[in-house]
């Protein structure tokens, strides 16, 4: 590591017994009490600039938050504006898939159980809307008789 031998500001010869990262390498004893304050206050101030011209980037380059929404029997496909609109009655397209689009059940509606045999050997609990078996058992016997796949309730 490069120790100098003599002072850049007085030219005095530096002579130091240990050589530490925070004593000066360019200046004597004498010439660095001076600069003391320079030297931490440099870098300091470039990193609060730096720092804080990363947060003003950071603030300026935000988007605008979106508007609030009011979501209605938890079905984030029909999430409306919290300005209030004349409602227009819309077809509402359910899907057979099992998501949150498919038809609601009815109060009068008769409801089955899957029935098949899984691994594990027990009958499929899934709910099916006609007497069959689910997606996933479909063209598999059931294990159990017809009455006792319908769900009461």
């Amino acid at each position: 590591m490069y120790r100098p031998h003599f002072c850049a500001e007085c030219g005095e010869q530096v002579v130091r017994l240990k050589w530490r990262p925070w004593t000066s390498r360019s200046f004597c004893d004498g010439c660095v009490k001076g600069t003391r304050r320079l030297r931490l206050a440099v870098p300091v101030l470039v990193g609060v600039l730096i720092l804080g011209g990363g947060f003003a980037a950071g603030r300026a380059l935000q988007s605008q938050p979106p508007p609030l929404m009011v979501l209605r029997g938890g079905e984030p496909a029909t999430a409306q504006p919290l300005v209030s609109t004349p409602a227009s009655p819309q077809p509402v397209a359910y899907g057979a898939d099992g998501t949150a689009t498919e038809r609601p059940t009815e109060a009068n509606e008769t409801i089955y159980t899957c029935g098949a045999r899984t691994k594990k050997g027990t009958p499929c609990s899934r709910r099916v809307r006609f007497p069959g078996r689910c997606y996933q058992h479909k063209g598999l016997p059931a294990m159990l008789p017809q009455e006792q796949l319908v769900v009461k309730g």
